[in-house]
């Protein structure tokens, strides 16, 4: 049975503040690793007016600082948008602050809409090319400090924080592949291209010093309540916030409601429904039944789960109720 780990985006729901949505991933992370969770990473996105976790390397910090064995990361820091150096310098603090338990998940996606993107990028075409040379720059930064090595990242240098590759296409599966990296497949909002992603990863994987043989993380969207009933109202506020993102109208996090009726029109009922093609929704025995016929597709090392829930209560219940998925399905 692959081990479980937490995606999370630190949620401004409506009627909340920053300041609560950030107590609330902490409150997250102390509860996934009570429950056996292995990683728990946040992800960088900008302008976005239901997202606290911005400011990435800084939450990862809060995080772990509340945390003692779980592994805590990025999923992703968007790379373009930063100077690898000075991404180094944030990672091996945190390395140094947390040894032993810090990830670096890297996209090359701007994680926002294009005007913001062109205010934290400035070059924006110059950013995105640059990103295998970037990733290099930024492996090698991290590493051991070599004789001829004209710039170093203190902190940063040798502190081997490791490096995985996201993405939600095939860019990203070659790239890993080619760098020996771990690879992580953003399924939980883009389901098309993950098998072929999945398989071009794995055929074209070059053994690295870092990692041998071929590693693969997938991700769910993923509801857990006591019956299908009361997951299906909670997962209407992710229905919700992406039936929004069509229409490009960012909010903040929307409470469930009893029916989507009115509140999508044809056209972004299609679009939020295949984009959580792979959504794992339901009572205890359809979560069990899920992730068992999604374990099996994909074949995966790994499996991440963003719990997209407006109550902070009912989001921790979800948590332990996969916790007691995994045990169910481990234990046969």
């Amino acid at each position: 049975m692959p081990p479980f780990s937490i995606l999370d985006l630190s949620p401004i729901t409506e009627g909340g503040s920053v300041a609560q949505s950030l107590e609330n991933s902490r409150q997250l992370a102390i509860a996934a690793e009570e429950n056996g969770y292995k990683r728990f990473w946040l992800a960088e996105h900008h302008g976005m007016k239901g997202i606290a976790s911005a400011a990435t390397s800084l939450v990862i910090a809060h995080v772990a600082s509340a945390t003692r064995t779980i592994r805590v990361g990025s999923g992703g820091i968007m790379l373009p948008n930063h100077s690898p150096l000075v991404i180094a310098e944030q990672f091996g603090t945190l390395a140094a602050l947390f040894p032993g338990r810090i990830d670096l998940g890297l996209g090359r996606a701007p994680g926002t809409d294009m005007r913001t993107a062109q205010a934290l990028r400035r070059n924006m075409e110059a950013s995105a090319n640059n990103f295998p040379n970037d990733v290099v720059e930024l492996r090698a930064l991290l590493g051991p400090v070599t004789e001829d090595q004209k710039v170093i990242a203190v902190p940063g240098a040798d502190s081997n924080v490791p490096i995985w590759l996201l993405g939600s296409s095939h860019f990203s599966a070659h790239l890993a592949g080619m760098l020996g990296l771990p690879f992580a497949f953003a399924s939980h909002f883009a389901p098309d291209m993950l098998l072929s992603a999945l398989e071009i990863y794995r055929a074209r994987f070059t053994p690295s010093p870092e990692f041998d043989r071929p590693h693969v993380m997938v991700g769910v969207m993923g509801v857990a309540a006591d019956t299908d009933e009361e997951a299906n109202y909670l997962f209407t506020s992710m229905q919700q916030s992406f039936a929004a993102l069509r229409r490009s109208a960012r909010g903040r996090f929307p409470p469930p409601v009893k029916s989507m009726d009115g509140l999508w029109s044809p056209d972004e009922k299609i679009f939020v429904d295949h984009a959580m093609t792979y959504a794992v929704v339901g009572g205890p025995e359809t979560v069990r039944r899920k992730i068992a016929s999604f374990l099996e597709l994909t074949k995966t090392d790994e499996l991440i789960i963003s719990m997209p829930i407006f109550d902070m209560d009912a989001r921790l219940h979800s948590l332990r109720l996969f916790a007691e998925a995994k045990r169910s399905l481990a234990a046969g």
